[in-house]
């Protein structure tokens, strides 16, 4: 204080000496306390050294400074923030992966539980049924098993330590087909006209749209390496179709487990495809032309056109899919249904030599091939299916190819799922095999004497 009073009567002392005037300058500093400040011009001096840059520059760079600090802090907080952003999504979408592969499980567990439920019912089925049937009679040892060191299964729901049993599954053994053909009332020969055609039998239904429609089947001539329990199938939706799955027998078909996968080496057209001989006969897509492919080589053994006939929509059956050309099996061997522009739409019957496809003799019908859902061969007869989506339809036509001569008939007939693309007979088994919307079933068949 004492100093500042000082230099305050200096300064009035040298103003009046140099007759130059003072000034006395009232502000706050920077911890906001008033501050009185007197200037004097100096009368020797016309300026005076100071400091680098005066108070105002230091003032400057200690808000510059603070500036900077202020702004490294925001920027280091953006940073952050968008880090803390990339990580969100990040896990985001970690999760949303997560959730994707978890339905996925579950569809599958899905299905793999509707796969045991309908196992679970169908040997339920079968023991019902073994437990109906009559216990065997106990009879003397008469004869011995054909082999002496053949253990019986201790799987069947027979006695099976007793030796009655083992007589009996002898007997059954000998039985012949022929006997047992006459005792239902069926032709001995194995052929006839057909008189009924029994329910439908689900054995599978195909995981995705691609089996809406299809094919499947068996060989009744089965050739090695496959044998005749082995089944084939083809999804038919798709603009190209390749894939020809195998199963070892029905129960592999149930639970969807191929144990053999081919590809053709030319794609294939709709749901007419047929096994005979081990081979796959078909119309390759978008033409006339016959295929043969023989399932043990996996290659083409041969191929044909077949003359005139229409194809890819011209002469289809009622349903559509491109039908035009339809292969078929019976006891008297391997045919081809069909239409051309010469016969106007009616149903053409031909039928093949197996090993190079040649026509061997054709018979044309009266039946319009768009009028009627589906077609197959037994016995040398042509039948039709009235529809292929009424619940409740018939099989209502018959063409004899013996005598050259159709007749209407009214066999009953159900498409129980509502869409039969494909049906075929298999003279082994002697049943028709169908596609019914996504469901590949089977129906039993009586023919008379």
């Amino acid at each position: 204080m004492w100093l500042q009073v000082a230099m305050f009567v200096t300064c009035l002392a040298l103003g009046t000496q140099g007759q130059d005037r003072a000034t006395l300058l009232r502000t706050n500093n920077r911890d906001g306390r008033c501050q009185y400040t007197f200037t004097v011009d100096s009368p020797l001096e016309a300026s005076c050294p100071a400091p680098a840059g005066g108070p105002k520059l230091s003032a400057l760079e200690s808000r510059l400074a603070l500036l900077e600090a202020q702004v490294s802090r925001l920027v280091a907080g953006q940073a952050g923030a968008g880090a803390a952003s990339a990580g969100l999504q990040e896990a985001y979408s970690q999760a949303m992966r997560e959730k994707v592969q978890l339905q996925r499980d579950k569809d599958r567990l899905d299905r793999l539980t509707q796969d045991l439920q309908r196992r679970l019912e169908e040997l339920r089925q079968e023991n019902e049924r073994l437990q109906a049937r009559p216990c065997p009679p106990h009879l003397p040892p008469t004869a011995p098993l054909r082999d002496s060191n053949q253990r019986p299964s201790s799987d069947s729901a027979w006695p099976l330590g007793s030796p009655g049993f083992q007589e009996l599954k002898a007997e059954v053994t000998e039985l012949p087909a022929s006997q047992l053909s006459q005792e239902s009332g069926e032709s001995s020969t194995g052929c006839g006209e057909l008189v009924s055609v029994g329910e439908p039998v689900s054995h599978r239904k195909a995981d995705n749209i691609a089996g809406k429609y299809g094919v499947w089947m068996q060989d009744p001539e089965p050739v090695a390496p496959y044998g005749s329990t082995m089944i084939w199938r083809i999804d038919t939706v798709g603009t190209d179709v390749r894939q020809l799955f195998g199963y070892e027998d029905m129960d592999q078909l149930a639970r969807g487990f191929p144990t053999k996968v081919l590809l053709l080496p030319e794609p294939m057209e709709s749901t007419g495809a047929a096994l005979y001989r081990g081979s796959l006969y078909y119309q390759r897509r978008r033409s006339r032309t016959m295929m043969r492919y023989d399932l043990a080589t996996e290659s083409v053994a041969a191929r044909r056109d077949l003359t005139h006939a229409g194809f890819h929509g011209q002469y289809p059956y009622s349903w559509g899919g491109y039908t035009d050309i339809d292969f078929a099996v019976d006891e008297q061997g391997l045919w081809v249904i069909y239409s051309s522009s010469k016969a106007k739409g009616a149903i053409i019957v031909s039928q093949l030599d197996p090993n190079n496809l040649e026509v061997k003799r054709s018979w044309e019908t009266n039946i319009r091939k768009g009028a009627v859902a589906n077609a197959f061969m037994i016995c040398g007869r042509l039948y039709t299916v009235a529809s292929y989506s009424s619940p409740s339809t018939t099989i209502n036509h018959s063409y004899d190819t013996a005598t050259g001569k159709s007749k209407a008939i009214a066999v009953p007939f159900q498409n129980r799922y509502r869409y039969n693309s494909m049906v075929d007979y298999n003279p082994a088994h002697r049943k028709l095999y169908a596609w019914d919307n996504f469901h590949m079933v089977t129906y039993s068949v009586r023919l008379a004497n």
